[in-house]
């Protein structure tokens, strides 16, 4: 599900495990457990952003996101690590544009700032995509 949504809602928890008795405390975790994917995400993000500076890389389009990359690797080890699932290209996409957010922030010493990374997670909220209804049958649950 976090290769499609880093920010699901409870409703689309709910519809994407129907055999999950939600209350607000099961609720609580999934979303806990979303924090969680999201954290190990942007950390790998930034080190790997850092790393592109100190490797002298001095503009943000020489930076990608490809399924041989080793960022994809770590991501792909981390959320796939049986390879299970197709990783879609737009997951691709997505992290290349927040590898490149958080490239352009560090670079322009906006990491200075406390509550530096809360513009790219704005940046970032906003390029979930819908879940396959593939992911609702049995084989998936």
């Amino acid at each position: 599900m976090f290769f499609y949504t880093r920010y699901p809602s409870s409703n689309v928890l709910k519809t994407f495990f129907p055999d999950v008795k939600f209350n607000r405390c099961i609720t609580s975790q999934l979303i806990k457990w979303f924090s969680n994917f999201r954290e190990f995400y942007y950390i790998q993000m930034e080190k790997f952003a850092r790393q592109a500076i100190v490797d002298g890389i001095s503009d943000v389009k020489d930076m990608t996101v490809s399924r041989d990359s080793e960022l994809f690797r770590a991501l792909n080890m981390h959320y796939n690590k049986a390879n299970d699932f197709h990783v879609p290209d737009r997951f691709l996409e997505v992290s290349e544009i927040t590898l490149h957010e958080f490239y352009s922030a560090i670079s322009a010493a906006k990491d200075s700032d406390p509550s530096w990374k809360k513009a790219i997670y704005k940046v970032i909220c906003k390029l979930d995509s819908d879940v396959p209804d593939e992911f609702k049958t049995s084989s998936y649950l």
